[in-house]
């Protein structure tokens, strides 16, 4: 018989709506944490930014959000729906293959409509402390400062990994006079006009802020993390250039970069990436969040061995069909909650966490990238599908996302959406 626990959610973006339900689905009783006032966290579009624009001061208040106004999807609709739950992703009739933040959106609070899941959210409501007590986990919270605490079985960890900004470590930064923005802080481009920006950083957000600003900048240079490239224009921008890592900046404004070349620049730009970050969870060191962008040791990247299956993560890696793997995630942890999953001995799977780290090590991969899933994403969701006796994930769904990938690697990130959308429209 399925045993019923006592579950805490805290957050209720996408990873937590969609763990309430599939542990709702389990006969589990539920309560989700949202300190906002509204469900969909990073799809949530807040106009304001912090008041320190890199995100450093510990005494700042703290803006969720880091959608900036011009966002669409990196993956198509039909791979951000769930597997029963269709995204038709319309605006004003319609239907748009890389749709914007605001249906995303949109979306998600239709799903939680529909399941049951909104009525399950206590929202304004901030967890400042989870601690285990005599095998079972306190919750604290508070609402317009007023603290409670509550007893549960289980606690599943869903508040996302991109509000707590990471920096760049540049030689001179400190005495370079210009301005310094985090990503997590960028909206529109507007106030960019006219200046010339660096922005560190060509993953996504890099590359689609760059091509906002260049709208408005007098000049725009991308740097990356390669010692190798070299100064090239972007096609279609007259005022966007590519370049190596930087060098070094210095108190005259300059800025220089590995391969040579060097700008005197007005802003820096640092889309950098984020801190995994749990500021309330007290584990007496057995699970950490470090530097390096990394959370540990984690059992398949959800569970820790020690304290499993009390206590689990979803949400913690990347570069993957991210909607897919998150609901995977949710309802690996719910049946196993139910009892009708088993998970392996904590000696085995602390075995499985260090060899997973080895082989990344031997493999010359950095320690940063310990939870990004890329190029095996697909064995990933299949060995976690497996674990529940489910089948793969669909071929047309694994040909679709490869599809991607191929698109943006022949015509450029800067345009694959569109060339995709008249190459593969579907309905």
């Amino acid at each position: 018989m399925a045993e019923c626990r006592k579950v805490a959610v805290i957050g209720a973006g996408v990873a937590g709506l969609v763990t309430a339900r599939e542990l709702q689905r389990e006969g589990h009783q539920v309560i989700v944490f949202e300190k906002s006032n509204q469900l969909g966290g990073l799809w949530v579009y807040n106009p304001r930014i912090e008041t320190d624009p890199l995100g450093l001061d510990p005494n700042r208040e703290i803006i969720c959000s880091s959608l900036y106004k011009s966002l669409r999807t990196n993956l198509p609709r039909q791979l951000m729906s769930f597997s029963d739950y269709p995204f038709k992703g319309t605006k004003n009739g319609k239907m748009l293959n890389f749709p914007g933040h605001e249906e995303v959106l949109k979306f998600l609070n239709e799903f939680a409509k529909d399941f049951g899941i909104t009525e399950l959210i206590r929202f304004n409501t901030e967890v400042v402390r989870v601690a285990q007590v005599e095998n079972r986990w306190v919750v604290e919270s508070k609402t317009d400062e007023l603290s409670s605490g509550e007893v549960f079985d289980s606690v599943v960890i869903c508040n996302g990994h991109y509000t707590i900004p990471r920096v760049a470590n540049i030689p001179g930064i400190n005495n370079w006079p210009g301005k310094q923005i985090h990503s997590h802080n960028y909206r529109v481009p507007e106030p960019f006009n006219d200046q010339i920006v660096v922005v560190i950083g060509d993953g996504p957000s890099g590359l689609d802020i760059s091509q906002d600003i260049a709208t408005v900048a007098k000049q725009v240079h991308l740097s990356t993390r390669s010692s190798e490239i070299e100064v090239s224009k972007l096609d279609n921008y007259a005022n966007l250039w590519n370049h190596s890592k930087i060098d070094y900046v210095d108190e005259s404004g300059e800025v220089t970069f590995l391969d040579g070349s060097s700008i005197h620049a007005d802003i820096i730009l640092h889309c950098t990436g984020y801190k995994y970050d749990f500021p309330f969870l007290e584990t007496n060191g057995i699970v950490n969040a470090d530097e390096d962008r990394t959370v540990g040791p984690l059992y398949k990247h959800v569970f820790p061995p020690k304290l499993s299956p009390w206590l689990s993560f979803v949400g913690i890696p990347y570069q993957v069909i991210v909607f897919l793997m998150l609901e995977l995630q949710a309802k690996w942890i719910a049946k196993v909650l139910s009892g009708k999953v088993h998970l392996p001995s904590e000696e085995e799977m602390l075995a499985d966490v260090e060899d997973h780290n080895r082989q990344l090590e031997e493999a010359g991969i950095p320690k940063r990238h310990t939870h990004r899933l890329h190029p095996h994403e697909m064995e990933y969701m299949d060995w976690v599908a497996a674990q529940m006796g489910m089948p793969p994930v669909d071929g047309g769904v694994k040909e679709m996302y490869w599809s991607i990938y191929k698109c943006a690697r022949e015509v450029g990130y800067d345009c694959y959406r569109d060339l995709w959308d008249v190459e593969n429209l579907t309905q």
